[in-house]
């Protein structure tokens, strides 16, 4: 009887309707300037009520002093250690592109700037491409999975 039990089972997965889920931004990310390459700090994605939320962990900047504020910022994060700072919020799945994430915003805390942001997670889940929005312009980064 052992043997004849492993030959019978079920041999092939269902195919109708059955989709593969793309990989989600959850997790912690290495952030990377897209103008001078270097890294820059760990951002932290978590999702809460279908919202994606993002927050510095860490700054890893080399030019950024110790216990830096978001001095440019101009609202409400104004002033905050950018340790800890929310940076993305609002971001939520696409429904027509799987895989694609976007309707929240990005903030960048060296120039308080505020871009409306779209994510895309690439090559297996070990890559983000974050691509900020200002009106007809956008500026892309592209960070690198850490857990």
């Amino acid at each position: 009887m052992g043997e004849k039990s492993f030959r019978y089972g079920v041999t092939a997965l269902p195919t109708a309707g059955w989709r593969s889920h793309p990989p989600s931004p959850v997790g912690l990310w290495k952030t990377i300037d897209d103008k001078t390459h270097t890294v820059t700090g760990l951002v932290r994605i978590t999702e809460t009520n279908r919202q994606l939320t993002g927050r510095v962990e860490r700054v890893l900047d080399p030019t950024a002093k110790p216990g830096a504020r978001c001095k440019p910022c101009t609202d409400e994060r104004r002033d905050q250690p950018i340790e800890g700072l929310t940076i993305l919020r609002g971001v939520r799945a696409n429904a027509d592109e799987p895989g694609v994430w976007e309707g929240g915003d990005i903030l960048e805390p060296k120039t308080g700037k505020i871009y409306r942001v779209r994510l895309q997670v690439q090559n297996g889940g070990k890559s983000l491409e974050v691509r900020g929005y200002l009106g007809f312009f956008y500026r892309n980064q592209y960070w690198q999975r850490q857990e």
